[in-house]
């Protein structure tokens, strides 16, 4: 898969995921693809359980991508994932293999107040 057509998958993956389009979100995946999310130890395995796993999840859910950055067989998509409204900064890492994505990890973290000790060097950014 050239790089072009690995960016157009994820530009299509991240758009149905936003969509709520559980059929196109995980077209991109091998039917035996790993999602793992580190902060709660979690590992799910298969196309189908990944699928379920996010259909049966009672928030709603919004992306909005940030950037997509990569090459080859790794690409690194940087986003904010609201659940019901509220922002969590999100990092997938997608691993591609045969043109599909075999392992991803995702990893997320809420927004925070800059530390009063380097308030005066911070430009608020959004």
């Amino acid at each position: 898969m050239d790089d072009r057509t690995a960016r157009l998958a994820l530009e299509r993956h991240w758009k149905a995921s936003d969509a709520g389009d559980f059929e196109i979100e995980h077209d991109i995946y091998h039917e035996d693809a790993v999602l793992e999310y580190p902060q709660s130890g979690e590992r799910i395995r298969g196309r189908r359980n990944i699928q379920e796993s996010r259909f049966v999840q009672p928030n709603k859910k919004r992306f909005a991508v940030r950037r997509i950055v990569g090459s080859g067989d790794l690409w690194v998509t940087e986003f904010v994932l609201s659940y019901d409204g509220a922002p969590s900064y999100t990092v997938s890492i997608m691993e591609f293999r045969d043109g599909r994505v075999a392992n991803e990890t995702q990893y997320f973290a809420d927004p925070f107040d800059p530390a009063p000790s380097r308030l005066h060097l911070v430009e608020r950014a959004g």
